[in-house]
């Protein structure tokens, strides 16, 4: 088991936005996390990755507990988040986004390799590498925050609304690149308010409300669910 979540809480102020979660994601999956807004999913991704303290419970990584840990260290353990909303460097060039998802590496010719490898994947990114970030589309600059996560060479990538606010023709090539990410050998967290993608390329999901965990599954098999597909799903 990669990660694994125990009983975990955490507060804004006096609000309870996670209640006492539990859930884990095995080497090699596709996790989903689908639920409305509000429902603690980005609480729990920004918790994992160090941004937030819980308030109790276990964060369980490769073995070794994390929750207590800054988000430099988690990183450069192996784990990279692409935030909501994307967070690109606006004023740095699209290579210089890239260098700084690979800053924590001391793996100089492996590190080379790596930006080879994802100026294959995202061939936009290649033919734009001395642009400005922000001139970039927003599939682009999706592209862009997703390749810069991938250059911390990480074992497990948080990602956080992929599809958000994006044109249908790069919605498609995100789930795609998604897909390619896992088989390539990085596990992935995934949440989306696109439940039906997500759960379409999911091992395994969870469905949150009002920050607790309701219903656990297969990504088939909540597909199939009927209070998934009344709720989620538009069924």
């Amino acid at each position: 088991m990669l990660l694994e979540v125990q009983d975990l809480s955490v507060n804004y102020g006096v609000i309870q936005a996670v209640k006492g979660v539990s859930f884990n994601v095995n080497a090699g999956e596709i996790v989903t996390l689908i639920g409305a807004n509000g429902a603690g999913k980005s609480t729990i991704l920004h918790t994992i990755s160090g941004l937030i303290r819980p308030k109790s419970g276990k964060i369980m990584y490769d073995g070794t507990e994390i929750q207590k840990e800054k988000s430099q260290k988690i990183v450069a353990s192996g784990i990279s988040q692409v935030p909501e909303g994307r967070h690109i460097f606006p004023g740095l060039t699209v290579l210089e986004n890239l260098q700084m998802g690979a800053y924590l590496r001391k793996d100089r010719e492996q590190t080379k390799k790596d930006y080879q490898t994802v100026f294959e994947r995202f061939p936009v990114l290649a033919e734009r590498k001395n642009q400005d970030a922000a001139t970039l589309s927003g599939g682009e600059q999706q592209m862009l925050a997703m390749g810069r996560a991938l250059m911390a060479a990480p074992k497990l990538i948080l990602l956080d609304e992929p599809s958000m606010g994006l044109a249908p023709i790069f919605i498609n090539e995100i789930f795609d690149i998604i897909q390619a990410i896992q088989k390539n050998g990085t596990t992935v967290l995934l949440i989306e308010q696109n439940a039906a993608k997500a759960l379409a390329i999911a091992d395994r999901g969870y469905v949150l409300s009002v920050g607790k965990i309701v219903l656990s599954g297969t990504g088939k098999a909540l597909l199939a669910n009927k209070d998934v597909q009344k709720a989620y799903l538009g069924g």
